[in-house]
């Protein structure tokens, strides 16, 4: 790899990093959905950068940018969680313990925390990755692949068994969650004025809505100190690697509920620990999922789709074009935890002083706009009944980790090749 690409993939894992700094602290709006944009506008994309930089380079810039965004986003996407309760997939459960330590006046001990998460995990990741990437290809991922809805069915069970609350409440959310996940992603999104996901009002309504309804009567936010030191070490960054290797593989896992499973089998780590390991687990996801796309050649999200439309199989094996992912990965790691801390200590000092209930009624509304705009009248439907549902988890005395079910039920669902009729989940 000559002086010049890697100053290229340089340039472009910094636009990359723009990108998911912006997808990461917009409510709603998510790397996925500026990746789909990307490959849309390839062509044009394509012949500027063709016309910029030489012959050959511009689909591996193209998708240093991606991978770069995606990095970066799983990173800055905890900040907007903690400070606006408006949270990603891999973010869902952050809120709770994020809140209490913002409401505690250490909101930037929870962004330090996952930005440490994220950092390990996704340097261990890339340290992994090529090892990794031998052992799959020698036959591992195929075993895996006849064994993935078990894996999906077994990760509902655990969590289910190591309910401390009603296992039947736990029950009737999983299975409630996931119907109306199933139809979420089985309908097809409206044509709106942003391009958007039915997966934006499902999540903000399950997690979201009801964590900010419910922290109304806090009061202000207290004023934010920031000690600037490691409040975690990095042991929870290496634990959420292995949790991330299965979250990245199979589809429907979040890093959610992979750090609930890993945490019911391990010591309690305070708020902190929790917060670095789901962080570790969702960025480290990130990385497996390219890995992932190298082996079997499928895409476990939207961002991995377009790297593979872009480069084909020209990811496939460890040759140039998969290192230069990786090397890629490894400058975002370092921009992403940069921005991280920037972006958690320009919120830390908006909100500080806050009435809490204020700003939770701006964030609530500019929200249900989003909704609107990106998916119409559906999407508020959706946003209605998910939050309806996320309400009960407090007032049954049971996690929240059990609405996950949105996601996993549907990946059982479409991977056991069930095509169920989606009026049922109506009645």
């Amino acid at each position: 790899m000559d002086a010049e690409l890697l100053f290229l993939i340089l340039l472009m894992s910094a636009a990359g990093a723009a990108l998911g700094t912006f997808s990461g602290l917009v409510p709603g709006i998510h790397v996925n959905t500026l990746a789909a944009l990307m490959l849309s506008f390839y062509t044009v994309l394509d012949s500027f950068l063709s016309d910029l930089f030489p012959s050959g380079y511009s689909g591996l810039l193209i998708a240093s940018c991606i991978i770069s965004a995606t990095v970066v986003h799983s990173s800055v996407d905890f900040v907007p969680s903690v400070f606006l309760g408006a949270p990603d997939p891999d973010e869902v459960m952050n809120i709770l313990p994020g809140h209490r330590l913002l409401m505690e006046g250490k909101g930037m001990i929870a962004v330090r925390s996952a930005a440490i998460g994220s950092a390990v995990g996704s340097m261990t990741a890339v340290v992994v990755a090529i090892p990794l990437q031998y052992v799959m290809s020698s036959g591992l991922s195929d075993v895996l692949e006849m064994y993935t809805p078990a894996v999906l069915i077994t990760v509902i069970g655990i969590l289910l068994v190591k309910e401390n609350g009603s296992i039947l409440w736990a029950a009737v959310l999983t299975v409630f969650s996931g119907c109306l996940g199933y139809v979420c992603m089985s309908v097809p999104t409206p044509v709106s004025v942003i391009p958007g996901s039915l997966l934006f009002p499902l999540l903000t309504g399950l997690f979201g809505i009801p964590a900010m309804l419910l922290s109304t009567k806090s009061g202000e936010v207290p004023e934010q100190s920031d000690p600037v030191h490691f409040p975690v070490g990095y042991k929870e960054g290496l634990k959420g690697v292995l949790t991330g290797g299965i979250v990245g593989w199979f589809p429907g896992i979040t890093a959610t509920a992979g750090a609930a499973v890993a945490s019911s089998f391990t010591e309690d780590t305070g708020k902190e620990g929790f917060i670095s390991l789901v962080s570790s687990i969702g960025s480290a996801s990130a990385v497996f999922a390219l890995v992932t796309l190298s082996v079997t050649g499928k895409g476990r999200s939207g961002t991995m789709l377009a790297v593979s439309d872009i480069l084909g199989d020209s990811v496939s094996g460890t040759g140039s074009v998969f290192l230069a992912m990786l090397l890629t990965v490894s400058i975002a790691v370092v921009l992403g935890y940069c921005i991280t801390i920037g972006s958690g200590k320009l919120l830390s000092r908006t909100v500080a002083g806050k009435s809490l209930g204020h700003v939770n009624f701006i964030v609530i509304v500019s929200i249900v706009i989003l909704v609107f705009l990106m998916t119409g009248p559906l999407g508020i439907l959706v946003l209605s009944a998910s939050a309806a549902l996320g309400l009960i988890p407090t007032a049954a005395g049971v996690g929240r980790v059990h609405l996950t079910g949105c996601l996993t039920v549907p990946a059982v669902i479409f991977y056991l090749g069930l095509n169920l009729p989606k009026i049922l989940f109506f009645l």
